[in-house]
């Protein structure tokens, strides 16, 4: 009510102003009285097109440029009827024109700038009243700033001592009275300076990488980092307290959330049988959550972990109550039992994702299992698929196959051969090869590692200060390889994109800042290159190449094709082979995969001298190096 008789007042001292321009602050006598007798029905019809425009549905504290339009209309909506009015009055002495056009621009003028004074006294209450907060670095300059810093004013909790962006032509300008005050490079100055211990960043609209990097620069620098989620992931658009987060590993990884052809994988999957191998996996695990979202008519989880399965179970239980599933206990080597489970179950897809991947201990002794489960059983599963008449297979791989230097790399490159030479042979079934790095979080990875060690109190342990891994999330790796089934064709080897390659004792360290540590604090040792280890994994061999697909991050490896009887030299030599001997397993896999060199990067030679490279005066400056 008090704002609307504000407005009263503004028309009467814009309809006056009007009049005194027109006649450059002298108004005749006879006007004077014309523009004192129009009152009585000007601001009456003025108030009515406030009503009518809404003026008084928004709170005057948040008044803001939509508000100002709403103004706009309203003063052109009064002026409008303003002048049809005198028009139609036949008034003695007609109101000047010039003053129908000049009252509402000042009322404009008057309403819109009264609400602008309005809300920078309120807002610089809040800053005045936020003063003794704890202090606080924003990082991003952009419009989720803007509304940040407004969140924080109402808050109370936080100060905020001013914002760092990159870009150079933000420096030295102010955010709602808060000075740019430079670039990431600034943040152990205001560590040291002004104690800053806390920093929130706020570019929701930057890309995974840009993100990345003011997540490094914060637990470089020792201050605890929070961030604003990605615009993808804030569903109302909007920038809220409640929307910031702590720093998590996956800000670290730099990675972006990845999108799928839903409709496509919709029209593969519902309705239908969908048979995943090493389903008690974590790779193979995900894969299952992940098609139970399009709705098949059965789940069938193949493995022979009986306790994963059995984990598995519960949770599709709990979880997924509208999903039919089966858990079967096998393994993907038995040919019968492989046989008839297909055979019973009578799927369209079958994602094989059974395989053992842990590379130090599928060397040495168990270098035949690995050859055996990896590539034989590939081999198994995908002949009884043709012959079960399945539409789709899909093998899940791994950058390790690519020029590999250990077994287990080297058995999934033949089994991704043995795909390739069962395509030749099939009619009905579509063969696809989904090739990936190491996934955050998956079993036997390098993280949970780094994460019980951490909790123990450490060291963690590193093999080389020169290892380095590509990294994505189990769901995006899993996500990616429904959207390559949809697209394989003829028994194609998709390479997923994996973003850039990052130091294992790089990733070592931000855990440790990540945990509220310091470097000094946590040690780091370095153990020397573990047999078949390289220092870093490549997606493609020397003899490949890739094209691209419709999907950004999937490319297609334009591999070698496999010799013309893989298949039954194959057979003769599982059947004949001496299964004890290790040196046999190297002759097996050297005969098909030429590409195979176990001594590359890990004789005891180089594994001797890497130890040696890494004694612990070279650990101490490493340390320095990370203190600094």
């Amino acid at each position: 009510m008090l704002v609307f008789v504000f407005d009263l007042g503004a028309v009467t001292c814009a309809w006056i102003g009007g009049f005194l321009l027109r006649f450059n602050l002298a108004i005749p006598d006879d006007y004077l009285t014309l523009a004192v007798n129009s009152l009585p029905w000007v601001v009456p019809i003025y108030a009515v097109s406030f009503l009518a425009s809404g003026l008084y549905r928004g709170l005057l504290r948040f008044a803001s440029l939509p508000d100002l339009f709403r103004i706009a209309r309203a003063a052109t909506l009064g002026g409008a009827t303003v002048a049809l009015a005198a028009y139609l009055m036949q008034l003695e002495l007609p109101v000047p024109r010039s003053v129908i056009i000049l009252s509402p621009l000042l009322l404009v003028i008057g309403m819109g700038g009264a609400r602008a004074v309005y809300r920078q006294w309120r807002d610089g209450q809040s800053v005045a009243g936020s003063g003794t907060g704890r202090p606080l670095v924003i990082i991003g300059a952009g419009e989720a700033a803007v509304a940040l810093i407004r969140e924080l004013q109402r808050a109370g909790e936080w100060r905020v001592v001013g914002l760092l962006d990159d870009d150079a032509t933000k420096h030295r300008r102010e955010l709602l009275g808060h000075r740019v005050l430079g670039s990431l490079e600034e943040l152990p100055r205001l560590y040291s300076e002004f104690e800053v211990r806390d920093a929130i960043i706020a570019m929701p609209e930057a890309d995974a990488r840009t993100r990345r990097q003011a997540a490094t620069a914060c637990l470089r620098a020792g201050i605890r980092g929070m961030t604003v989620p990605a615009l993808a992931d804030l569903m109302n658009g909007r920038v809220t307290l409640s929307s910031v987060r702590n720093l998590n590993l996956d800000d670290l990884l730099g990675r972006e959330a990845v999108s799928i052809d839903t409709a496509n994988v919709q029209q593969m999957i519902s309705g239908r049988v969908v048979m995943v191998t090493g389903a008690a996996g974590s790779i193979g695990s995900e894969i299952c959550r992940q098609l139970a979202r399009f709705q098949p008519s059965k789940l069938v989880f193949f493995d022979h972990n009986e306790f994963g399965l059995y984990r598995l179970v519960e949770e599709f239980g709990s979880d997924f109550p509208g999903v039919a599933f089966e858990a079967v206990i096998g393994d993907v080597k038995d040919d019968r039992r492989v046989a008839s489970v297909l055979r019973q179950f009578g799927p369209s897809v079958v994602f094989h994702a059974a395989a053992y991947k842990h590379v130090p201990m599928m060397e040495g002794t168990n270098a035949w299992e690995a050859v055996l489960n990896n590539t034989l059983g590939t081999m198994t599963l995908s002949a009884a698929a043709v012959q079960a008449g399945v539409e789709r297979f899909v093998l899940v791989s791994t950058d390790k196959a690519v020029n590999p230097t250990n077994v287990m790399g080297a058995s999934k490159r033949l089994a991704e051969l043995v795909c390739q030479a069962q395509q030749r042979l099939a009619t009905s079934t579509r063969f696809v090869v989904v090739r990936f790095g190491n996934v955050v979080g998956s079993a036997g990875s390098v993280i949970p590692k780094f994460q019980e060690q951490i909790a123990k109190g450490g060291p963690l342990t590193v093999t080389h200060p020169d290892m380095k891994r590509y990294f994505m999330s189990i769901p995006e790796a899993s996500l990616l390889v429904l959207q390559a089934a949809t697209m394989g064709t003829s028994g194609q080897i998709f390479v997923l994109e994996m973003g850039e390659a990052i130091p294992i004792v790089e990733l070592a360290r931000n855990m440790i800042r990540l945990s509220g540590h310091a470097p000094e604090e946590i040690g780091i040792e370095f153990t020397g290159l573990r047999p078949g280890e390289k220092l870093e994994e490549e997606l493609l061999s020397d003899r490949e190449a890739t094209t691209a697909t419709p999907h950004p991050k999937l490319r297609v490896a334009m591999a070698s094709p496999p010799p013309a009887a893989l298949l039954e030299r194959l057979a003769e030599l599982f059947n004949d082979s001496d299964r004890d001997s290790e040196l046999d397993a190297h002759g097996l896999l050297r005969e098909f995969v030429p590409e195979f060199q176990p001594d590359r990067y890990a004789t005891q030679t180089e594994r001797a001298d890497a130890m040696r490279d890494v004694s612990s005066a070279a650990h101490a400056a490493a340390l320095k190096g990370a203190v600094g």
